[in-house]
């Protein structure tokens, strides 16, 4: 399910973008670094070329590529 980003609370999706870039160990300790790393994300989710998801069946939110999402929503129909 792909949630628009304009449904969530403001604080809620700052916190979820930056758990994103975040992931992996791909948080270098610098704060200005992390904030650029945020504006973009949200820049892309804005522009549409990225999507929140929404998994029911592990009830976690993730952030696609929207070709992706819409990829593996349409593998989930069949």
């Amino acid at each position: 399910m792909i949630i628009p980003y304009e449904m969530i609370e403001p604080e809620t999706l700052k916190s979820l973008v930056e758990e994103f870039v975040s992931r992996e160990g791909t948080d270098n300790g610098y704060d200005d670094a992390l904030a650029k790393r945020v504006a973009q994300v949200l820049s892309r989710l804005k522009s549409g070329d990225m999507v929140i998801v929404f998994d029911q069946e592990s009830q976690t939110p993730n952030i696609l590529h929207k070709d992706v999402a819409r990829q593996i929503l349409s593998e989930q129909d069949v």
